[in-house]
């Protein structure tokens, strides 16, 4: 027992500090993971892109992380080499792909090319994208087990919440900070007119890419101060470690894919972050075609989303520390996503007013689920499991981030041909052509759907709780 109160965890001030160096790097991913989507317009304008190759883009975020398995990977590695080298590696990663991006944005000939029967900038972009993929979601579960590994028996809901509050801060930034970015700088781009490149000056639109890069570049000096901290705490409880915790084996693959609840946990998380952040690729979009904002404002809504997360997701972590009722939290959340895409869906109420509501109340839905599923991780999967189980999760997770917004850009699309005809005039040089606004409809009813699937599956969570005695209902903290 000695030694238990002598682990450097026991200390307060040094676990929230540790938790405070980590979300630092997180704040970075996020704002580089939103930061092009109040930009869509500008991107269409200024480079021809279509909602279809938007679309493209921001599914490349899962490509590396889908198909070739690397986010699993990088949970085997946790499991293996510990969260020191492995959150070194992932923020390593992030620093390349926000590299490849930043270059494919800011280079004036890459619009006019092409590679792959794709426009050459969409690909390079999306290369960057996918590369920077694999980098914040082995980040995201290395973060996972390092708050786990910190505050198991004390507050884990509240600093989950705490480290997805700081990372939505990044978010927010991201919603609101680009336009305003990339309109007071300017820079140079190409465009095709009567078959001929004119180079013409407009917004910069890899200025914003730029302050994301410095952002990612302070959260990668930052994690070397957290290994320093990892390392004492390493040594305050090392024989403590040696005695209790077993080592990872490979076989526990098949252990982690035979259990029910985990398999449960995993849909329910890809099916509601499917409906939030994809949807977020293309809310400043929405503002301006449903609701008329404008598109220098745009951002400034769904910004709102973030924002209410900052004190809600610590809040509902402290009652599930103090109360318990994680399940009952995650279905409410998900009734939350049907209620607000369904009213997005609706070809009236085209009021700005209502879509600030509805983003509010989308906002207390993504701070209700994940401050009680993440948690409620670590009740089902035996810790020296748990990088191997969040990444398995994560991997799940990311192709519904990669479906689900290629799926959006190509049904907006589909729905809105006269919005394609007249970009496809302007481009070819027509003067005079007023361009459609888009019709949201469609892309809102599949939003809607993913959230009556959640629903669904947090009740079979619930009554397999009931079942297998998780503790999903009970409190975190124990007395």
């Amino acid at each position: 027992m000695e030694k238990i109160r002598q682990s450097l965890r026991d200390n307060k001030a040094a676990r929230w500090g540790a938790l405070g160096i980590v979300s630092i790097t997180m704040f970075a991913g996020y704002f580089l993971t939103d930061v092009m989507s109040p930009l869509k317009p500008m991107l269409e304008s200024q480079f021809g892109w279509s909602s279809t190759s938007y679309g493209l883009f921001t599914s490349a975020y899962g490509w590396f992380n889908v198909f070739l398995g690397l986010l699993i990977i990088g949970g085997i590695i946790l499991d293996k080499m510990g969260v020191r080298f492995t959150g070194l590696m992932a923020s390593a990663i992030m620093v390349v792909g926000a590299s490849i991006k930043f270059w494919a944005v800011s280079n004036p000939t890459l619009p006019s090319q092409e590679i792959f029967g794709m426009q050459a900038q969409v690909f390079y972009a999306a290369l960057g994208f996918a590369t920077f993929g694999v980098g914040v979601e082995i980040a995201g579960i290395t973060v996972s087990k390092i708050i786990v590994k910190w505050f198991k028996g004390y507050e884990m809901a509240l600093a989950m919440g705490m480290q997805m509050a700081v990372a939505r801060m990044g978010t927010l930034l991201a919603m609101a900070a680009p336009v305003p970015l990339a309109m007071y700088f300017s820079s140079k781009h190409t465009q095709v007119v009567d078959g001929q490149l004119i180079e013409k000056m407009g917004p910069s639109i890899s200025a914003p890419i730029a302050f994301a890069l410095v952002l990612l570049v302070i959260g990668f000096i930052a994690f070397f101060i957290y290994v320093a901290m990892d390392k004492k705490l390493e040594t305050s409880e090392i024989d403590l470690e040696a005695s209790n915790e077993e080592e990872f084996k490979f076989s526990d693959i098949v252990k982690i894919i035979g259990n029910k609840g985990f398999w449960l946990i995993a849909i329910l998380c890809v099916l509601f972050y499917s409906s939030v952040f994809p949807f977020i690729k293309y809310a400043s979009d929405l503002m301006v075609n449903k609701y008329h904002v404008d598109q220098s404002l745009a951002g400034l809504i769904p910004s709102l989303l973030p924002l209410g997360t900052l004190f809600l997701t610590p809040f509902f972590g402290g009652i599930y520390d103090n109360k318990g009722k994680g399940a009952t939290m995650m279905i409410i959340g998900a009734s939350l996503i049907v209620l607000v895409h369904g009213v997005f869906s609706l070809p009236i109420l085209n009021y700005w007013m209502v879509a600030v509501v509805l983003v509010i109340i989308l906002g207390i839905a993504l701070s209700l689920v994940p401050s009680a599923m993440w948690p409620s991780v670590p009740k089902i999967i035996p810790e020296n499991q748990l990088g191997t189980a969040f990444s398995l999760i994560f991997w799940i997770q990311n192709w519904g981030l990669m479906g689900i917004p290629l799926l959006i850009g190509y049904v907006l699309d589909q729905s809105n041909p006269e919005v394609l005809a007249a970009k496809a005039q302007i481009a070819n040089g027509v003067e005079g052509v007023v361009v459609p606004l888009y019709d949201y409809t469609n892309p809102m009813l599949i939003f809607a759907g993913l959230g009556v699937l959640a629903i669904v599956v947090g009740f079979m969570l619930k009554a397999e709780d009931k079942k297998m005695g998780y503790g999903l209902q009970l409190p975190n903290i124990k007395s």
